[in-house]
Parts: C-alpha cells; sequence; structure tokens
C-alpha cells in the first residue's frame, strides 16, 4: 500500500523495551522470573524484534496468545520457555509437542492427545493449570481444580510447570483487599495441587504490570508484565509513586503532502463538521483510519510539526487528516510529522491518545502498530 510504504512508519525503540525490562526487574526480589508478555505481535510493536530485545535484557520466558506465535518465536531462534496463554485449540497438539511449547490448561479437552504426543517423542510438556480466581474469563473454577491437575499428573508426557490466574482489580484504587482474597485463593489452591515432593514443584504466578507494581506480596515465583514493558504504566495517576521510570517505545512517523490556505466559512473534511472561522492555514497529512489513527479522535487529536502541536480539523479520513497550522508559518510540504512519540520539545503519548478516544494504550499501540511498516532502533 502506498500511503502505509511511502509515508508512514512507526518507529520501535528497542533499547527502551529493554530499558523497560530492566526497570520491572528492579522491582522484584532475586529469584523471581520474569514472563516477557508478546501476545498481540508484542502489543503491536513486532513479535520477533520485542522478543529478541527482552531475551538479551535476561528474559527466559515469553507470553504469546497462540501456537502461531509460540512457532513464530522458534523460528526467530528463541530458546526460553514459551507459554500459550490462550491454550491450545483441537488440532494444535503435534505443533506444540513439535516446538516444545507450554500451554495453559482451563479445559480437559485435548490434554489426551497432548499426553500421547509428547510420550511418542520422549518427551516432556509442561501445561500451566489457570484458576478463574474472579477474573470471570479464561480458568477452571476452584472446585475443579484438583481434579484437573490430579489428571495432569496421570497422564505421561505432562507435568505441571505452572499454577495460575488473573488479577481483574488490580488497577482499581480500593480494590487491594479484593486482589488480596484472589491471591490467598490462588495459593490455596496451590497448597492441595503439589505435585510429590520427588517432583519439581509447580511456578505460581498471577501478578500482570498493575500487580507488580503495587502489590509486592503478589508476586509469587514469577510475574507477567505486559503494558510496563512497552513504556507505559496501567495504573491511574494516584499510582504514580509505585511506577518506575518508563520510556514509551513505539512513535508514528509521516509527512506533510500539502500547504494550502482556506477562505473563512470553508467546511473541512467530510460531514463539514469543522467549519473555518477565519482564513486557515492547512497542512494535509497521509494518516488516517485505516493506518490505526482512529476516525472517533476527531475533534480532539493533534500531531506534532516542528516541535509543536497543531489541531487536527474536522473528520479523519480513511487514508488522510488536516492540521491547523495556521501559527505555524514554517511548516512546508515534506516536514515530518508525529501522531505519537516525540518530536522536539513535545510529546504525544498512547495515554493521552487513547484519552481522546475513550479507551486504553494498549489498543492504540496495536491498532498502531498492526496497520503500518515498523522501523527498529539498535538493540543494546
Amino acid at each position: 500500500m502506498r500511503g502505509a510504504a511511502s509515508y508512514n512508519s512507526v518507529q520501535v525503540d528497542l533499547k527502551a523495551l529493554q530499558a523497560n525490562f530492566k526497570a520491572v526487574r528492579s522491582r522484584l526480589l532475586p529469584g523471581i522470573r520474569i514472563m516477557a508478555v508478546v501476545k498481540a505481535d508484542a502489543y503491536g510493536h513486532g513479535l520477533e524484534a520485542a522478543a529478541e530485545a527482552f531475551a538479551r535484557a535476561g528474559a527466559d520466558c515469553f507470553g504469546v496468545g497462540t501456537v502461531e506465535e509460540g512457532v513464530r518465536l522458534r523460528r526467530a531462534g528463541l530458546a526460553g520457555e514459551v507459554v500459550l496463554l490462550l491454550g491450545v485449540a483441537p488440532g494444535e497438539a503435534a505443533e506444540v509437542v513439535e516446538n516444545r511449547l507450554s500451554p495453559v490448561v482451563f479445559d480437559p479437552a485435548g490434554l489426551a492427545e497432548l499426553s500421547r504426543l509428547a510420550e511418542r517423542r520422549a518427551g516432556m510438556v509442561g501445561v500451566h493449570l489457570k484458576l478463574d480466581a474472579g477474573m470471570g474469563r479464561f480458568g477452571v473454577v476452584p472446585t475443579d481444580l484438583t481434579r484437573l491437575a490430579a489428571l495432569i499428573a496421570r497422564l505421561p508426557g505432562l507435568h505441571l510447570a505452572g499454577l495460575m490466574s488473573h488479577f481483574p482489580l488490580a488497577d482499581v484504587p480500593g480494590a487491594e483487599e479484593r486482589c488480596r482474597e484472589q491471591w490467598q485463593l490462588l495459593q490455596a489452591g496451590y497448597a492441595v495441587c503439589l505435585p510429590p515432593a520427588d517432583v519439581p514443584r509447580p511456578l505460581l504466578h498471577m501478578a500482570n504490570s498493575a500487580a507488580l507494581l503495587r502489590f509486592p506480596w503478589a508476586h509469587g515465583d514469577l510475574v507477567r508484565p505486559g503494558i510496563s514493558l512497552y513504556g507505559y504504566s496501567p495504573l491511574p495517576a494516584e499510582f504514580a509513586g509505585v511506577v518506575p521510570p518508563l520510556q514509551p517505545a513505539m512513535s508514528l512517523h509521516s509527512r506533510v503532502l500539502q500547504v494550502k490556505e482556506l477562505p473563512a466559512g470553508h467546511g473541512v473534511s467530510y460531514g463539514h463538521r469543522y467549519v473555518t472561522s477565519g482564513r486557515t492555514r492547512l497542512a494535509v497529512l497521509p494518516v488516517g483510519y485505516a493506518d490505526g489513527y482512529p476516525r472517533g479522535i476527531s475533534g480532539r487529536a493533534e500531531v506534532l510539526l516542528r516541535g509543536h502541536r497543531a489541531p487536527l480539523l474536522g473528520t479523519i479520513c480513511m487514508n488522510a487528516c488536516m492540521a491547523d497550522i495556521s501559527s505555524l508559518p514554517l511548516v512546508q510540504a515534506g516536514d515530518e510529522a508525529v501522531f505519537l512519540g516525540r518530536q522536539g520539545e513535545g510529546f504525544i503519548g498512547a495515554d493521552e491518545l487513547a484519552a481522546w478516544h475513550g479507551t486504553i494504550s494498549y489498543e492504540i499501540l496495536c491498532r498502531i502498530g498492526a496497520m503500518n511498516q515498523r522501523v527498529y532502533g539498535p538493540l543494546s
């Protein structure tokens, strides 16, 4: 696509990813492992490149969504543990065994086939049994936990590598007591699922980015940071004191294609939702919702041009938007435009862009990263 290939690019700072990994690690006691969550194409940053950056920073465990993502990491030469957070679908057992992947388990279906293939290849598959401690998403209910753990223990070729759950309220002010109750529910399940003394004990893990930053008591044996690795806090501003310095790794760059002047009373873009109140100088830019830049932020968004903010006028189009540069007389066709990231002293982050759209930084990063060519900065 000419627009994406010629004009727009997502720049990913791999050194920033590594710095964020080290910042997270600085909050942990020695011996606690980190699962670098790289699902959803590393939140739009690029699966293989991000995983390599984290591996060089010391990561030896990676969380992906699907078997396909796990296979991609193996083909890229990644040697650490790769955990399938969405589990394994029917028919994928052979790829799981062949690529030494560790699926999350929340249902007995498919375990017998996984066991049979692992035993045939004289291998062992580590599985992470997931408890639903209150999320209402993937995971077995507490009353079924011991039954599924016993089934895993009986099946040859399988071993219980981890017992896990997920915090649904770790980023919610005032919810710490409820989070403690959910953590204690997982601990109670862990106590009754422990294997015999001669079998390696499973890892206990529940902490996402928000929990690992707020709740040191919930670190367990392993933590699972996601958004914090990409430079953004999962917590509201009132918890800023518990968040280490993080470096946003993604930026979206484009360039001005046309500069023009419109008279007073002239409509701008579809529906003429904006009409000029006076003579207005516009920069036309090749970024729109086809590039992951949401149409829903029309009327609120800004772009950086020559280090200054310029408001976008009218409705954001499929591949274009228009910025008011009446106060920026030096802007001309060919100038760099930054929609996400830093330019000079100016900065527009994914949190701000998300606030314009009524969503979260995670969604913005996934959309923009997936819909533009990516350019990577060097690894340290």
